[in-house]
């Protein structure tokens, strides 16, 4: 046996399955991570070992299940409340039947077949050593300042640490800031963040979108004007510059603003005066401007789209935030942090209902194309939503508020990239099944068990095979 593969040596399985072929690829791929494996086809037969042996881990098919035999399982597990059950489902199975509404008294997690065996293997070594809960997890905040930001930033990526580890002196310094980053990354929490920890946390913090206001009002948002300057200026109006005075101004999608307003604030950038529309006079200002952007600025200055110098004017001091489907790490972290923060909201008292490992992972593998705000608003539609009863978040719970179901790649938990499998056009079956083989082997570094298991075979039947392919 591979001796990398003995996460749930010690602890003991019982597979309830009717699908002969299925209790072995089960039970072979629970063999190859070191488990004790007891089996039944019936649920008579698993309340038999039920009752001999003692178990930690159930995985029953969904078919296999009545009321009956959850009571059994809820006894066992009112005496051993440490045990594990989970449902099997099929593979293109993404809802639970609403009239198996007993079966969530008991249920732990659903299991989809094919079982990943290395995923499943360390979630319940995780479960059983208690260090599953994303709410237990350590947050990585910015020392010494870890008060002042808790706030703001949640996160445990090694690639968040790393843009962030210089934030402290960034905000110690008035020079200018770009943030750069797609919609919803969280340019503008970074940006009040180092707002806080400046020197100017005592004054205004004033953002202003420079895409969300029209191209003919723009300027009199952030400069001011006189009264009578223009129809409707009825009275004199303090721009954002203004206010903003002994503070921070955020300048938000500054790529969208227009050249002609790009050159007055150039102007009032290197000048540090402002000067209202409809007047001649120049006011003094003492601001830090932090800016923010979603478009390449460099491709904008090369298409003639953003101006060369202003661009060099605010690109002193950058930080580039990922996407959230680059920063997986944190997902766990911020959807309990987003859901819960929704449900206080909304009044709800503790003990609030906990996600299970399988949606973790679901949320895991989703594309996040808003990136963290569209995780906020899932979590609070799912909050507003969820069932007063709701114990356990189950994918199913998830999978209806999610807009691009179709694309949740289910990927191996071993961290390679599966990119495809090349079959050259005019391969007879033979040479198909031998090259998919081949490649599965590779993925899992010549284990046969885990091999077998994610081609849907049992390890007997892939040695047969085995027997008649040629390794390179």
């Amino acid at each position: 046996m591979d001796n990398k593969t003995t996460e749930l040596t010690g602890i003991s399985f019982l597979v309830v399955e009717s699908n002969p072929a299925s209790v072995q690829v089960i039970k072979d791929g629970l063999n190859g991570f070191g488990a004790q494996v007891f089996t039944a086809n019936d649920y008579k037969g698993a309340v038999d070992i039920i009752a001999r042996q003692g178990i930690e881990v159930i995985i029953t098919y969904i078919d296999l299940v009545d009321e009956e035999y959850i009571n059994v399982i809820n006894d066992y597990k009112s005496l051993y409340p440490d045990t594990l059950f989970y449902l099997l489902v099929a593979e293109d199975h993404d809802s639970v039947e609403t009239e198996k509404d007993f079966v969530r008294i008991v249920i732990d997690d659903y299991l989809k077949k094919p079982i990943e065996f290395e995923r499943f293997a360390k979630t319940v070594n995780a479960i059983s050593g208690k260090s599953l809960n994303a709410k237990n997890t350590s947050l990585s905040v910015i020392e010494p300042f870890a008060r002042k930001v808790k706030s703001y930033f949640l996160y445990r990526s090694p690639i968040m640490q790393q843009i962030l580890s210089n934030l402290p002196e960034i905000a110690a310094s008035d020079q200018t800031v770009l943030i750069t980053g797609e919609t919803g990354t969280g340019k503008e929490i970074v940006a009040r963040a180092i707002h806080v920890l400046s020197k100017r946390a005592n004054g205004p913090f004033v953002p202003i979108n420079c895409g969300a206001i029209p191209e003919n009002l723009i300027e009199s948002e952030l400069f001011g004007h006189e009264k009578g300057a223009f129809t409707n200026a009825i009275k004199t109006r303090k721009g954002k510059f203004e206010s903003a005075d002994k503070g921070s101004l955020f300048l938000d999608e500054i790529g969208d603003m227009s050249l002609n307003l790009q050159v007055r604030l150039l102007r009032v950038l290197e000048e540090r005066r402002v000067t209202r529309v409809g007047s001649d006079d120049p006011i003094p200002i003492d601001v830090r401007v932090i800016t923010a952007t979603r478009i390449d600025l460099e491709n904008a200055v090369e298409n003639n789209l953003f101006r060369e110098d202003l661009y060099y004017r605010i690109n002193i001091l950058r930080l580039n935030l990922p996407p959230l489907n680059k920063r997986k790490e944190d997902i766990s972290l911020l959807t309990v942090h987003f859901i819960e923060r929704a449900f206080d909201e909304m009044g709800h008292t503790r003990p609030f209902p906990e996600l299970s490992p399988e949606t973790i992972f679901l949320l895991e593998q989703h594309p996040w194309k808003g990136n963290v705000r569209e995780l906020r608003n899932i979590m609070t539609r799912i909050a507003t939503l969820l069932p007063p009863d709701t114990k356990r978040i189950f994918p199913f719970h998830i999978i209806p508020h999610l807009s691009d179901k179709k694309q949740i790649v289910h990927q191996p938990s071993s961290g390679n990239i599966c990119t495809g499998v090349h079959i050259p056009i005019g391969a007879n079956l033979e040479e198909a099944e031998a090259i998919l083989i081949k490649e599965k082997l590779k993925l899992t570094n010549g284990n046969k068990t885990k091999a077998a298991a994610m081609l849907g075979i049992s390890i007997r039947t892939l040695r047969r095979k085995l027997q008649n392919i040629i390794l390179q």
